[in-house]
């Protein structure tokens, strides 16, 4: 493959669709911190509690959003800066919402 026919939409897709996972694994994290009823529902495996849920949710996001992206992007060249500032503020709320004082702030505790 020349440099010339390369693109960037792979690539993109892959770090997009990181931001994505991991702001979905923050955001149901902090759901199941203020609603109970939810956290009883991500119990998918009593030894390890809510978090098999949340991680579970968080990696299908993250392999859906890959896949469909990647499909869409496959041969097209995107504009990269943007990407990475969209998946370093995907990835900011991730992890703040996986905090445990913002997490408690956003569950009234």
């Amino acid at each position: 493959m020349s440099k010339a026919s390369m693109r960037n939409g792979p690539s993109a897709a892959a770090i997009l669709a990181a931001g994505i996972g991991l702001a979905v694994t923050g955001i149901v994290s902090a759901a199941a911190e203020a609603i109970s009823e939810w956290s009883a529902m991500l119990v998918w495996s009593k030894p390890v509690g809510a978090l098999s849920g949340k991680t579970t949710i968080g990696i299908a996001a993250w392999l859906v959003s890959w896949l469909v992206l990647g499909l869409l992007w496959k041969d097209r060249e995107v504009r990269f800066g943007q990407i990475l500032v969209i998946s370093a503020a995907l990835l900011a709320v991730g992890l703040l919402l996986t905090f445990p004082p913002v997490f408690e702030l956003i569950a009234g505790g």
